[in-house]
């Protein structure tokens, strides 16, 4: 199973969306909540390539964007093939 990191805030919409979706389909993940520490969210902004909103996702190290960008690859069918590999 997949790695899978998300850069939040616990009053995003978007972060609650991504979410949901990784729970529906039974993948954990490892939240970092990068409200209440800058160090995160400096450390999401350089892991995410300059990009500073939430959420930011990560499958196996890989940046995957946001939750628009986790909804384009489950809508193409690629979203299992990342989930899936190890």
């Amino acid at each position: 199973m997949a790695t899978v990191e998300i850069y939040t805030t616990q009053t995003c919409g978007y972060c609650m969306r991504a979410k949901m979706l990784l729970q529906d389909k039974g993948v954990g993940y490892k939240e970092i909540d990068v409200n209440t520490n800058p160090k995160l969210r400096i450390e999401m902004t350089k892991r995410a390539h300059g990009e500073y909103t939430v959420p930011q996702i990560f499958i196996n190290g890989e940046h995957i964007g946001g939750c628009d960008e986790l909804y384009m690859l489950e809508r193409s069918g690629q979203l299992d093939e990342k989930l899936s590999a190890a």
